[in-house]
C-alpha cells in the first residue's frame, strides 16, 4: 500500500512540475530554509530587541542603600513600592530595612506587598495579613508568636541593609502629667517638717518651763 502511494506521488510530482522527485523535495527544503532565514531577519526582529532589554532591566545593579535615620511611620509608607524611584523599606520591631533586592516579594502585585512601608512585627509573628496587625505593637503576643518574629528578624537582618528606625511617638503630656502629682507630693512632704516643727519643740520645751517654775 505504501508502495503503492509512493509510486502515485512521483508521478504526480513529474506530471505536474516536471522535476524529478528527489529535485523536488530539495527545492523545497531550500525554499523553507531561505523561509526561515529571511524572517530571523525581519518578522523576528521585535522579538530579538525586546527580549534582552527585559533581561537588562531585571539584570540592572540596585543603587546603594540609603540611610534614612529616625522616621515616623507616616513617613514611612512613601517607600512602599508605588513611586520606582524610590527605595523599597519595610520594618520590624522598630527597625527598617531596604528590601529592594526582593522586589518581586514585597513589591506591588507580590505576595507580601501589604508589609512594605509599615512596621509589620505583629502580621509577621501571627503570620497574618489583616489591616489591623499591620503594626509595631507586638503586645499580647505568646511566645511562640514572639519566637516566629525573631527569626524573621534574624532573617531581616542577616538579608538586608538596615536604613534606619521608626520615630517613637511618645506624647510629651504623660511625663509632665506623672511629674505633676510628685511635684506636688513632694511640696506637701516639705511642708509637713514646717507644721510639726513648732508642736514638736513646744514639747520638747515643757520639761523646760516645768522646771523654771519649780525654781
Amino acid at each position: 500500500m505504501a508502495l503503492e502511494l509512493w509510486e502515485t506521488l512521483k508521478e504526480a510530482i513529474t506530471a505536474y512540475t516536471g522535476l524529478s522527485p528527489a529535485t523536488f523535495f530539495t527545492v523545497v527544503a531550500l525554499g523553507l530554509a531561505a523561509y526561515y532565514v529571511i524572517s530571523g531577519f525581519f518578522g523576528g526582529s521585535d522579538n530579538h530587541q525586546h527580549v534582552p532589554r527585559q533581561y537588562e532591566e531585571q539584570m540592572q545593579p540596585l543603587p546603594p542603600p540609603v540611610q534614612l535615620g529616625e522616621v515616623t511611620e507616616e513617613e514611612l509608607k512613601q517607600y512602599d513600592g508605588t513611586d520606582s524611584t524610590k527605595p523599597l523599606l519595610m520594618a520590624i520591631k522598630g527597625q527598617i530595612y531596604d528590601v529592594s533586592q526582593s522586589r518581586m516579594f514585597y513589591g506591588p502585585g507580590g505576595p507580601y506587598a501589604l508589609f512594605a512601608g509599615k512596621d509589620a512585627s505583629r502580621a509577621l509573628a501571627k503570620m497574618s495579613f489583616e489591616d489591623k496587625d499591620l503594626t509595631g505593637d507586638v503586645s499580647g503576643l505568646g511566645p511562640f508568636e514572639l519566637e516566629a518574629l525573631q527569626d524573621w528578624e534574624y532573617k531581616f537582618m542577616s538579608k538586608y541593609e538596615k536604613v534606619g528606625t521608626i520615630k517613637n511617638t511618645v506624647p510629651v503630656t504623660d511625663g509632665t502629667s506623672t511629674s505633676e502629682p510628685a511635684a506636688e507630693a513632694t511640696e506637701s512632704d516639705a511642708s509637713k517638717p514646717a507644721e510639726d516643727g513648732p508642736a514638736a519643740t513646744a514639747h520638747v520645751e515643757t520639761p523646760a518651763v516645768a522646771e523654771s517654775k519649780e525654781e
